[in-house]
């Protein structure tokens, strides 16, 4: 019989394996621009896209659930502080439940992670102009060029893929 932790080690090997099958996957057109928004972040400041114009941006659509998400994490953590003189901006769009993970709890998460970027609650609107009507896998990364334009879509934890469309943008 499994044990309660072996159980628990293929559970996350399983999503992990889906989250890299999946994430082969690339259905955005290259050069779409990226639908603005104006979310809050966990101060309740709102946060627009188009306050970014003339950075690279990542917007990576997670859970604190989700453990592929957080194994991003520590690569999004990395990526910031390197090219965050080049312009880059990192901002995580929480799809926690905001009944089940409040706030406080998101932001004791971040603080737990050290995450040094933005992180924004999720609306309705984002998930429709982002995702249209199918469930998204998570995480997903949208790459967003300086003039605001989508170059890549990224879907499961693919840490080099990622790192490589950034460089792509910043040369």
């Amino acid at each position: 019989m499994f044990s309660r932790k072996m159980l628990k080690y293929s559970l996350f090997v399983t999503i992990a394996t889906i989250s890299l099958m999946v994430g082969s996957q690339k259905n955005v057109s290259a050069l779409q621009v990226a639908p603005d928004f104006h979310l809050k972040d966990l101060g309740e400041q709102t946060l627009s896209l188009a306050q970014f114009r003339g950075r690279i941006v990542v917007l990576d659509f997670w859970a604190t659930w989700c453990p592929p998400c957080r194994m991003s994490i520590r690569e999004l953590i990395k990526l910031q502080k390197e090219f965050n003189d080049k312009g880059l901006v990192i901002i995580g769009i929480s799809l926690d439940d905001p009944a089940q993970v409040t706030n406080a709890s998101l932001r004791a998460f971040k603080r737990k992670y050290k995450m040094n970027y933005s992180v924004l609650r999720y609306d309705l609107q984002i998930m429709k102009d982002y995702f249209g009507n199918a469930n998204p896998a998570i995480p997903t990364m949208f790459v967003i060029d300086r003039e605001g334009r989508i170059r890549n879509k990224l879907i499961g934890y693919r840490p080099d893929a990622l790192r490589k469309s950034i460089k792509a943008l910043i040369q």
